[in-house]
C-alpha cells in the first residue's frame, strides 16, 4: 500500500511574490528533490485595488493576523492605485520558464488577480472568456505550449469560468475547496475539467488565530493528512516563499520524515478516473480564516447527461 501523498500547488499572486517567493520555493524544493505545481498570475499586478475589500466581513481581522504590509511590501500594496501595475508575465518570463525547466508543473492562476478574484461574479460570459483567454495566450507565449491546468484566483469560479476551461482544453483544475476529486456541476452543466480541490487549510487562514499558536501549526497539518485521501495543499509564493519560508521548509522535512510523498496536481490527476469520481455542485461557501465567499465542493449528484459533459469535445479557442 502506498503511503500518504500531498499534492502541493503554489499560487503566485503578485510581482514581488514572483520575483522573490518563487525562486525561494524552487530552492526549497530542489534541496529536497521535490516537484510541485506552480500557478502563475500572468498579467498586471493590481494588488492595491484590493482595498475595495474593506467592506467584507472579516477583512480587517485577516489583515491584522497576516500582517499584510510586512508580507506583501508597501510597493505591492500601491500597485494599480498610486503606482502602475507591473506586467508579471513580461517582466518574469525567463524565471517562469526556469521553474518549468526544473521539472515543476506550471499552469494558470489568472491574468489580473484582483480583477478575477473581486470581479468574476459581476462579469458576463464574454468577459470571463476574454479574461481567461488573455491568461491562456500569455501562458502559451511564455512556455510555447498550451496549459493543461489552472487554479482560480481566490477560489472564485462559476459556470462561465468552467466553460472557459473546457473550451481551452484544460484537463484538470483546482478551483474549489473540498474533500476530494470531482466533476463540477454549475449552471445546469457538468464540466469536463476534473476538479482537484484544496483539501487542507492554507497557512494564512491559520496564522495569528489564538486557537492555532505557531508551535501547533505543523502538528495540525500532520494530523490532517490522511492515507488514501487526495490531499491538496495550497501555498502562496508571498507567504511560504517569503516571510514563512523557514517554517514551510520545516514542514516539508517533517512530511518527508513521516513518509509522505509530495507530488504535483498532474500526478494526482493521473491516478483519478473521471468515470469514478462524484459529480458535485459547485457552490459559494465560507472557509474559516478567509473573508468573503469562495467556490466550495457541494453535495454529490446523480450522474446526468448534459450538453456540456457528453457532447463531442469543444474546440479549443484559437
Amino acid at each position: 500500500m502506498h503511503g500518504p501523498r500531498v499534492a502541493i500547488k503554489v499560487d503566485v499572486d503578485t510581482d514581488r511574490g514572483t520575483a522573490v517567493g518563487v525562486p525561494a520555493l524552487v530552492d526549497i524544493f530542489r534541496v529536497r528533490n521535490l516537484r510541485a505545481t506552480f500557478l502563475f498570475s500572468l498579467g498586471p499586478d493590481h494588488t492595491g485595488r484590493a482595498i475595495r475589500r474593506i467592506f467584507r466581513p472579516g477583512f480587517f481581522r485577516k489583515v491584522r493576523r497576516t500582517r499584510v504590509v510586512g508580507t506583501y511590501g508597501l510597493r505591492t500594496l500601491l500597485n494599480g492605485v498610486l503606482l502602475p501595475g507591473p506586467h508579471i508575465g513580461r517582466r518574469h518570463e525567463v524565471l517562469l520558464r526556469r521553474v518549468a525547466s526544473e521539472g515543476h508543473e506550471v499552469g494558470i492562476h489568472c491574468y489580473d488577480h484582483i480583477r478575477w478574484q473581486d470581479g468574476l461574479k459581476g462579469m458576463s460570459k464574454d468577459q470571463v472568456f476574454a479574461e481567461f483567454d488573455k491568461a491562456r495566450r500569455e501562458f502559451e507565449r511564455i512556455f510555447g505550449y498550451p496549459p493543461k491546468t489552472a487554479g482560480a484566483a481566490g477560489w472564485q469560479a462559476n459556470a462561465h469560468s468552467l466553460e472557459a476551461y473546457d473550451r481551452s482544453g484544460l484537463r484538470y483544475a483546482s478551483d474549489a475547496r473540498g474533500t476530494g476529486p470531482f466533476l463540477a456541476h454549475a449552471g445546469g452543466h457538468v464540466f469536463r475539467a476534473l476538479q482537484l480541490p484544496t483539501t487542507l487549510p492554507t497557512l494564512d487562514e491559520l496564522i495569528g488565530r489564538p486557537e492555532y499558536p505557531e508551535e501547533a501549526l505543523a502538528p495540525l497539518y500532520m494530523s490532517l493528512i490522511g492515507q488514501g485521501q487526495s490531499n491538496v495543499l495550497t501555498v502562496h509564493a508571498e507567504i511560504e516563499g517569503m516571510v514563512r519560508s523557514a517554517w514551510f521548509a520545516g514542514l516539508l522535512d517533517r512530511l518527508i520524515e513521516r513518509g509522505v510523498r509530495i507530488e504535483t496536481l498532474a500526478e494526482l490527476a493521473a491516478r483519478v478516473r473521471t468515470d469514478q469520481v462524484p459529480v458535485c455542485d459547485l457552490v459559494d461557501g465560507e472557509v474559516p480564516g478567509r473573508s468573503g465567499t469562495l467556490a466550495v465542493q457541494g453535495a454529490d449528484l446523480p450522474r446526468m447527461k448534459t450538453a456540456t459533459a457528453d457532447a463531442a469535445p469543444v474546440p479549443r479557442i484559437p
